[in-house]
């Protein structure tokens, strides 16, 4: 009969996410959390002791002081206790998917049990991923963000949202030329376009980082912020980003935040902070990953059906 821990054990089983606070290494969001998992399944209560038969002597026998009585008594196994054998679990495994910077912030997606194996399988499918920069004009560091190094500094007062959305503009449409150069398929087939059609355009295997969407969504000079949709992406690249940007404008500019709002199907409203990185938050939180997962597939017929009625009008 399982016991209880093993029966929470086997409830923590696939794919979560959390928030990942800037200035903290992801290895120790991953360890925190392997921490509290496993102090929340040895915490279970224990089954009951196994009883033995064990004869022991009777203080209260008639005998003489040369004689022992002996008695038949029920006494428990201690060697199956937590005390004398340990805690039943010494580790948990919790897999990390995209990593994140100690710059950065944002989701984080984890995988426990089945979940690591799951991990793979997830980013092998084009996932792309959701960022917000934040950026300021006039200043260069060594490593583009703002506690590095400065060295240099410019003006920014000629910097237009016109102009820094033109570059944006340019910068997305030589991104969508090399997402197209990536994909290795010949966009004038039908199979180019059905892929187009399910959003599974996108590059083979490893590739440069592309990205696949590019906006501003504030700008207050020096202050500006930026939405990202990428795929393969570091980001140190999306710092650097940021720094070519300026430079396209005739400034400078320096990345002050990166923050990951979106990784595949997870977003920060699925992500866990701090305060519920339990056990009881993580198996409600992969309840619902599952959840989703299977109403969208019982979504897919009618996605076929629409796509073959296209084709079939295309035709």
């Amino acid at each position: 009969m399982a016991t209880a821990s093993i029966r929470m054990f086997r409830r923590l089983d696939g794919l979560f996410c959390v928030y990942k606070p800037p200035g903290v290494h992801w290895k120790h969001v991953r360890d925190g959390i392997e921490t509290s998992l496993l102090k929340s399944i040895n915490a279970t209560p224990s089954q009951p002791l196994p009883q033995a038969v064990r004869f022991l002597a009777d203080p209260g026998g008639n005998g003489g002081a040369s004689e022992l009585t002996l008695s038949a008594a029920s006494v428990p196994v201690l060697a199956n206790h937590p005390l004398v054998s340990g805690p039943e679990f010494q580790h948990v495994r919790v897999g990390v998917g995209h990593r994140l910077d100690a710059f950065s912030s944002g989701v984080l997606v984890l995988g426990v049990g089945n979940g690591n194996k799951a991990l793979n399988d997830l980013y092998k499918t084009r996932v792309t991923r959701d960022y917000t920069l934040e950026g300021e004009f006039g200043i260069a560091t060594d490593d583009f963000s703002h506690t590095g190094h400065v060295v240099e500094r410019s003006t920014y007062g000629h910097i237009t949202q016109d102009k820094l959305e033109r570059v944006l503009a340019m910068l997305q449409g030589a991104n969508q030329k090399a997402l197209l150069t990536y994909s290795n398929i010949d966009m004038r087939s039908q199979e180019a376009y059905e892929m187009a059609v399910q959003g599974l355009l996108g590059p083979e295997g490893k590739s440069a980082p592309v990205l696949t969407g590019l906006r501003c969504i504030r700008f207050q000079p020096p202050h500006f912020t930026l939405e990202v949709q990428c795929l393969n992406e570091t980001q140190k690249y999306l710092r650097k980003m940021l720094h070519e940007i300026g430079l396209e404008l005739r400034s400078t500019a320096v990345c002050k935040g990166v923050r990951r709002t979106r990784d595949g199907p997870f977003t920060l409203q699925d992500a866990l902070t701090r305060h519920h990185w339990t056990a009881s938050d993580v198996m409600c939180a992969i309840q619902q990953h599952h959840s989703s997962k299977k109403s969208k597939k019982k979504m897919l017929p009618h996605t076929d059906q629409g796509l073959n009625y296209t084709t079939k009008g295309r035709e």
